[in-house]
């Protein structure tokens, strides 16, 4: 019999969307719950949407239009006759407002109470608790006083390099590393601006920015009756723009006095605040001294990595405990078996400052799921990804009996991850995974800058462009899907990437190909196998054997898959696709609204000056000189809609300038 069976719960709604509104659909179900999803215009035929046993439209695309819109979220509640409301991660997980709304009309916030999320809503207030509840904090300023002398005077009293973040909020919007004098008003009006359009709320605070600690939290789970448990710890240090990428649980080389201490600590974060449910403590950790960051009130995109070393199904959990059930097990009962590492794929360039993608996911291969790989997902082939929400397209979530195995099941299951239509980062994972030091475990939270910074996309890999050759002699020139044309012939082929021209040259001999480059070449062959949408295989050379994948596109393109790395590759009839020049950084490089402009035509310039910023999926992005000169034309005005590839500024160079 299932739970719902033998509960007054009946009904749930989600006030999600994507990824988590799914993992939420996927348990409810399991437990016999009905499910209500709410969409806005960009996700009418989302993921979330089909598999939830009804859907209501809340509004247009825009967040605040639609996923903040509470009142009719709450509408849509009483009109479905729910019981209860799981907010996800991000828009109102973290809203107190909106927790105190649900209680009033008797319907059950699954999360913790609003005066517990009103309390660690606000950053700066969260640091007077726990100091008072004893938990260590890094040094900082936290007060009221928001005006650019005292926040500068503080600065210069905590020193250099320092950490500005939003106080309300998180996931990296609002923060910005300082490392000089000069750079902390500039770094002040950015976080503002961004803080402002992702909260609502401008307030700063400043902390001591630590150099190589590490990111660690301590899951916590509280119930009605007084109980209360950590689920262990997950290490995040691996991040870009201040946002987690890959996690993993247990944090790796943490010794087990400090794993209890910090575990004690979070407990005690929670009970100073009244917890109910499940939430997150956040640690900074530098050697065995570890410092309180935040609480995050909600659950967190990566727990699953905690789900696979317990066995606890944590959004079960949450909904039993909203429910009013005891926690089902005392922290004695409490173990962890091996260890789990999560990678999240985003639409991003992370040869480009990490910019996100939007458009439609052309092809979109996942790796079979099995016991120990998990892929938590909101989109599928097919979908639009828009440059409204948060650009992730997959958590992909692997479990090992110890760190090695699960790294190499991750990878394993990263490699067989195939995505044609939008720029991903799949290739910058796999850098990091693979990456020495991470192998080491030694980790901490300025990794991705010391070492992964850029993967370096600016020529075509060799064995990719043999493949590509392969597979369009297999395509083009085979008689029949087995038999390859023998003899002498050499095929001369062309190939494009960014503004270069690739010419090789195919020729068979006897069951392997010998391809000739401008600078060498290379021999093998391809067991190829057909798919769905293109071709799989293995390549064979003289010393190893490798997967691959080509997936072609509509127009005259393919993308050529290897384990370790991916490269689009232009056809003839294609035309050479245009990379971004020093010229183009004056083009918009995503869709997004103009935050700040900071020039004027007739205004000089010097390479590097900040010209203007853009926000999309609520971050900001800089526009910046890439040479000296004077600024002719202004095309857009703050708070205007600009799409992708829009010319922004145009400018001549100083030397032009008529005197």
């Amino acid at each position: 019999m299932n739970w719902a069976a033998t509960s007054k719960v009946k009904r749930i709604l989600i006030a999600n969307r994507g990824e988590i509104a799914c993992r939420v659909i996927r348990t409810a179900k399991k437990m016999g719950l009905e499910t209500v999803a709410v969409y806005s215009d960009a996700d009418n035929s989302a993921m979330h949407v089909s598999q939830a046993d009804r859907a209501f439209y809340l509004g247009s695309s825009a967040a605040s239009e639609s996923y903040l819109k509470s009142d009719r979220i709450l509408n849509i509640a009483e009109q479905a006759d729910v019981d209860m409301i799981h907010p996800g991660y991000g828009f109102l997980s973290e809203n107190a407002t909106f927790a105190q709304a649900c209680t009033e009309k008797k319907i059950q916030f699954i999360g913790p109470p609003a005066a517990a999320i009103r309390a660690m809503g606000s950053k700066s207030k969260a640091k007077e608790i726990m100091a008072q509840a004893g938990v260590p904090l890094i040094p900082g300023y936290h007060s009221a006083d928001q005006s650019d002398q005292r926040l500068f005077q503080e600065a210069q009293a905590i020193g250099y390099p320092l950490l500005i973040k939003a106080v309300s909020g998180g996931g990296g919007k609002g923060m910005r590393v300082i490392h000089c004098a000069d750079d902390f008003a500039e770094g002040v009006a950015s976080a503002r601006r961004e803080a402002g359009a992702s909260f609502g709320d401008t307030s700063l605070l400043l902390e001591s920015y630590l150099i190589n600690t590490r990111h660690v939290e301590v899951q916590i789970f509280f119930d009605r009756h007084g109980q209360s448990v950590f689920l262990f710890d997950r290490d995040c240090s691996l991040q870009r723009r201040h946002q987690k990428i890959i996690e993993e649980s247990p944090a790796p080389g943490l010794a087990d006095s400090t794993r209890k201490a910090m575990g004690e600590a979070a407990l005690t974060a929670g009970r100073t605040i009244g917890y109910e449910g499940a939430g997150t403590v956040e640690f900074l950790l530098s050697g065995d001294d570890f410092y309180f960051m935040e609480v995050n009130t909600r659950l967190q995109v990566e727990h699953p990595v905690t789900e696979l070393i317990t066995g606890i199904d944590m959004v079960e959990w949450q909904i039993r405990v909203a429910n009013g059930e005891k926690l089902p097990l005392e922290q004695d009962k409490l173990n962890y078996n091996g260890h789990a590492i999560e990678a999240r794929i985003y639409a991003e360039d992370p040869d480009n400052d990490f910019l996100p993608s939007a458009g439609r996911l052309f092809y979109f291969g996942l790796p079979k799921q099995n016991e120990d790989v998990r892929i938590d997902s909101g989109v599928q082939q097919g979908d639009v990804v828009s440059s409204w929400y948060d650009p992730m397209l997959a958590k992909v979530i692997a479990w090992g009996e110890n760190r090695n195995q699960a790294i190499n099941k991750l990878t394993e299951a990263l490699a067989e991850t195939h995505q044609v239509g939008l720029i991903d980062n799949r290739d910058y994972l796999l850098s990091l995974l693979q990456h020495s030091e991470f192998l080491k475990g030694n980790v901490h939270t300025e990794f991705t800058n010391d070492y992964c910074h850029r993967i370096g996309n600016n020529s075509v890999n060799t064995h990719l462009l043999a493949v590509a050759a392969l597979y369009r002699y297999h395509t083009e020139h085979y008689q029949s899907s087995s038999v390859p044309i023998l003899g002498n012939n050499t095929f001369p082929m062309y190939f494009y990437f960014g503004e270069k021209e690739y010419c090789v040259r195919v020729s068979p001999i006897g069951e392997q190909f010998r391809i000739n480059f401008v600078d060498g070449s290379w021999q093998g062959r391809i067991e190829w196998q057909k798919e769905e949408l293109g071709l799989s295989g293995f390549v064979h050379t003289e010393h190893e054997v490798l997967p691959c994948r080509v997936v072609p596109f509509p127009v005259s393109k393919i993308k050529v898959f290897l384990s370790d790395c991916s490269q689009v590759i232009g056809l003839p009839g294609c035309q050479s696709e245009q990379h971004q020049t020093s010229d183009k950084s004056l083009t918009a490089p995503m869709t997004g609204t103009v935050t700040a402009i900071n020039v004027s035509p007739g205004q000089s310039v010097d390479i590097g000056f900040l010209l203007l910023t853009m926000e999309a999926m609520k971050m900001e992005y800089s526009i910046k000189a890439p040479k000296k000169g004077i600024i002719e034309s202004v095309y857009f005005t703050k708070g205007d809609q600009v799409e992708s590839g829009a010319e922004l500024i145009s400018y001549k160079d100083a030397a032009d300038a008529t005197v």
